[in-house]
């Protein structure tokens, strides 16, 4: 039963660290609200407006970091990645014979021969 008994701890345990964790989020948006009422209507709406802008920064500054991440990517340039560029012709797939387009033969039911029908 000592296993069991251990299992049945760690379950005690998570229940516990989720009551705390409810508890303290409860607490956070109370003191939230608080600090909400306690300002003025015109301290509430310019620390909007800050926020919105803050929000903004941080979208453009995003966009660049994804923009050239996606650059790096492409042109292989990337320092964390080993790997070959994507771009790279180590094998030319546009100049190669299209197989597809003369070996209609070859496929089982284009042949003269019906496979399924007779």
């Amino acid at each position: 039963m000592s296993l069991m008994d251990a299992i049945r701890r760690m379950g005690e345990r998570k229940k516990i660290t989720k009551e705390k964790f409810k508890e303290a989020q409860e607490n956070m948006k109370i003191e939230k609200m608080l600090n909400e009422r306690a300002k003025s209507s015109n301290e509430r709406e310019l620390e909007k407006y800050m926020k919105d802008q803050r929000e903004l920064q941080i979208k453009c500054e995003l966009d660049k970091i994804h923009k050239k991440q996606n650059h790096e990517n492409w042109k292989g340039n990337n320092p964390l990645k080993s790997q070959t560029s994507i771009l790279k012709n180590d094998r030319p797939i546009l100049k190669e014979k299209n197989i597809f387009l003369d070996n209609k033969s070859n496929i089982p039911f284009m042949k003269s021969e019906a496979m399924f029908f007779k």
